[in-house]
């Protein structure tokens, strides 16, 4: 195939993993196992190997992210989950910026520092 489903899997893990992280980390496992395939039959035929590649470093890139990405979720779940909560009963502006204030607490609380100033928080 000369990459091709390789590198089809790094970009579906790439974008999988900006919306479900633990699908996008578990299509990258896949699209790097499918590239250092396709690069060793590639190499032994004599081919280009540039699309398998690509596709390995597009899905390690992946893998980092989605790895990233599901920890942060993991280690921030349950201020995430109160956040949301929050919203749900929150009816006007006032409510709502009581959620932003009471995740920005949780989080300086969790990470043990100040929030950035020029970071803005949802809402």
């Amino acid at each position: 195939m000369g990459g091709r489903r390789a590198l089809a899997l790094g970009l579906m893990a790439l974008i999988f993993t900006l919306f479900v992280p633990t699908m996008g980390l578990a299509l990258s496992v896949f699209g790097v196992i499918v590239g250092i395939r396709d690069l060793r039959t590639l190499k032994k035929g004599g081919q280009p190997t540039g699309m398998a590649t690509g596709a390995v470093l597009i899905s390690s890139l992946a893998f980092i992210l989605g790895g990233v990405t599901t920890g942060v979720q993991i280690y921030l779940g349950t201020e995430l989950t109160a956040y949301t909560e929050c919203l749900k009963g929150a009816g006007t502006v006032t409510a709502q910026t009581e959620c932003s204030d009471a995740l920005k607490s949780a989080l300086e609380t969790k990470l043990g520092m100040p929030w950035p100033a020029n970071m803005p928080l949802p809402g």
